[in-house]
């Protein structure tokens, strides 16, 4: 084995796996506040006066589901002149104008404005457009295919109490969660990632980040901050570490709910993660100057950001295992320790995973496990497209804000159990 290749193997090995030391206590944390919360009494809501919410929802040929997010939006539990509705139709080439309008005109209760771009220049422009015309105290965001629980604006008001915190992102589930295997590993990972990794991360106070939807952020802020990014592909984290680099403070609500439509097709994940890859990526390499005044927050923003590179990472680690199995050549002891000591890794962050997704099902299933395998190799598909991702970067290829189709598909058993 040539020694170049000993060095980059094991520098990338290293790389990955302090990495995943790293997020380890997070996920330890994640589970541990996940089995307490399960026997805490329920946090009551908002203990002071009710604030004003602007709901602002960017859509684009979203004929399919608007509809039944504007049914919920009208069923919130909330006093109705405290909140509003902002539609920002973005240059649809479906019945989606027509559909608000429609519903506009036979639900007047329910305070509806409705602009319509003629042009489309993607959703963070859209919401830019929508927050300009908004008067609430806070900005809540859904996308079209969203059906917030009636209790959110509720539940979310009672994290705004605390003046540090400027945003705070809600938990989403997937509303077809059974369509298809594609779709139910879409549902384990959001179980992992939310109800594990972003309430380790908001317990240990480190870096939570806004998602794009069921997102709550203070108007005063965003104007401040001259509202999202326009020239990027992932305007909510974008947002997200400005708001770290001017101190604010984001909280992860595990009892903010809303559920929306998973990809259900291969091509529309692989578009979807290519822009969330990518943009990620091209966000890390533009803050990097977080770690020129580093603290806990910031140093786990990095970590945060470098995500998607330590996917591409991980492939190397895969290709290195296939070349010492069948190359004829020895490895030598440092290379054998470390791929130990990646499998005592893997294995833990394995029964971390299991964990979560046994305390997290509804009802509480110890079959979820058999999921495990499964959903290891979804992951490694991600890999690959983060890979694209980058090559999309070195090859300077255009920036191109490409929404993710939704079909209206559901589950009602599933949204039930939400």
């Amino acid at each position: 084995m040539p020694s170049l290749f000993y060095v980059a193997l094991i520098f990338v090995l290293f790389f990955v796996y302090a990495w995943s030391v790293y997020n380890l206590p997070i996920l330890v944390m994640g589970v541990k506040n996940l089995l307490e919360a399960k026997q805490r009494p329920r946090r009551k809501q908002c203990q002071a006066q009710l604030p004003t919410f602007s709901i602002v929802v960017p859509v684009k040929d979203e004929e399919k589901v608007l509809g039944r997010l504007l049914e919920a939006l009208e069923k919130l539990d909330y006093p109705q002149d405290k909140k509003e509705v902002i539609i920002v139709e973005d240059g649809s080439s479906d019945g989606t104008l027509e559909t608000c309008r429609r519903y506009s005109e036979q639900h007047g209760q329910l305070a509806i404005k409705i602009f319509s771009k003629s042009w489309s220049d993607g959703k963070p422009s859209a919401l830019n457009y929508g927050i300009k015309q908004a008067t609430g105290e806070i900005i809540a965001i859904f996308d079209a295919d969203n059906v917030p629980a009636s209790d959110a604006l509720l539940n979310v008001c009672k994290y705004f109490e605390d003046p540090d915190v400027a945003a705070v992102q809600g938990r989403t589930m997937p509303i077809n969660a059974r369509e298809n295997m594609l779709t139910r590993f879409a549902a384990y990972e959001d179980l992992v990632w939310y109800e594990v990794y972003m309430r380790g991360k908001d317990a240990l106070n480190l870096f939570v980040h806004l998602r794009g939807s069921c997102q709550f952020i203070k108007r005063a802020v965003l104007n401040e901050l001259g509202g999202f990014g326009e020239h990027t592909l992932s305007e909510d984290m974008e947002l997200s570490v400005r708001l770290e680099e001017k101190g604010y403070r984001i909280r992860y609500a595990s009892d903010v709910v809303s559920v929306q439509e998973s990809p259900a097709r291969l091509a529309q994940l692989f578009r979807q993660r290519t822009r969330w890859f990518r943009g990620t990526m091209e966000v890390a390499l533009k803050y990097g100057r977080l770690m020129a005044k580093p603290s806990a927050r910031r140093i786990d923003a990095e970590a945060t950001l470098f995500g998607p590179l330590i996917l591409v990472a991980s492939l190397v680690t895969y290709f290195g295992a296939f070349y010492a199995a069948f190359s004829p050549a020895s490895l030598s002891l440092l290379v054998e320790f470390v791929m130990k000591f990646a499998l005592v890794i893997l294995t833990t962050t394995f029964f971390m995973c299991g964990l979560a997704l046994v305390y997290s099902s509804k009802p509480r299933k110890v079959t979820s496990l058999l999921w495990l395998p499964f959903i290891y190799f979804y992951w490694s598909f991600q890999a690959f497209i983060a890979s694209y991702a980058v090559m999309l970067i070195l090859l300077r290829r255009p920036q191109k804000w490409l929404k993710t189709d939704k079909n209206g598909s559901a589950d009602p058993s599933f949204l039930s159990e939400a």
